[in-house]
């Protein structure tokens, strides 16, 4: 006999409003699949952002200063959420602090830019950022570019993160300090060893009650069982 988890229909990760009647909550995978110009962002299965009024411009004004000049790329894992305002600066911000000026004057053309060819500038590339899985981000947070969030985080509200994130850590404030550690290191790198995210769907379904209040031991336990 099939339980509950296997009779129900599984979420399809390739809807864009996977929640009905609720246009507020998107899934950013097929989100992004509508943007073929925005090249430098991944997004796996399951991860949603919520927005009242701008959930579709996901792309457009949280990931913000995106020229995709720098060759810097945005990668968010799966099942992460991420709510209203919470935002994603790109390198293609930063500024030279090469020399004396931070200004970028080749961006205003003519004699400014003949001086210096934006070619030449020395632009300030911070990395990839990347963001794991199982990750919430709170209401208007800030991550700085080049930050690697690890799995399981939790990015508090209006937090400015500036620096890599420990997985399963708890972060808030400005800029952003781990206020606690959800569980201990070992926990931690057991539950990445588990690496629940990437079972396929239907085996999440089944451990959901363990996912989301059992014990690490117990999420182990069901992991060795046969599917």
């Amino acid at each position: 006999m099939r339980s509950k988890a296997e009779a129900a229909a599984l979420p399809d990760p390739d809807a864009l409003h996977p929640v009905p009647n609720k246009p507020r909550i998107v899934f950013l995978k097929p989100l992004l699949a509508t943007m073929p110009g925005v090249t430098n962002c991944a997004v796996g299965d399951f991860t949603y952002y919520d927005d009242p009024l701008h959930a579709k411009d996901f792309f457009r004004r949280n990931v913000i200063y995106n020229f995709q000049s720098s060759g810097a790329r945005l990668e968010i894992g799966r099942y992460c959420a991420i709510a209203t305002g919470a935002r994603f600066m790109m390198p293609d911000a930063m500024h030279a602090m090469a020399g004396p000026s931070t200004y970028p004057f080749g961006i205003l053309g003519g004699a400014f830019a003949s001086a210096l060819p934006l070619a030449d500038y020395p632009w300030r590339n911070a990395g990839d950022t990347i963001l794991g899985n199982d990750v919430w981000v709170g209401m208007e947070a800030l991550v700085m570019p080049g930050v690697r969030i690890g799995h399981g985080a939790v990015i508090g509200a209006q937090a400015v993160v500036t620096r890599d994130v420990p997985d399963y850590a708890v972060v808030a404030g400005n800029p952003a300090r781990v206020m606690r550690r959800r569980f201990t290191e070992d926990d931690a790198a057991r539950l990445v060893a588990l690496a629940w995210w990437d079972w396929p769907a239907a085996r999440v379904a089944r451990a959901i009650p363990l996912i989301v209040k059992g014990s690490v031991t117990a999420l182990e336990d069901f992991s060795a069982r046969p599917d």
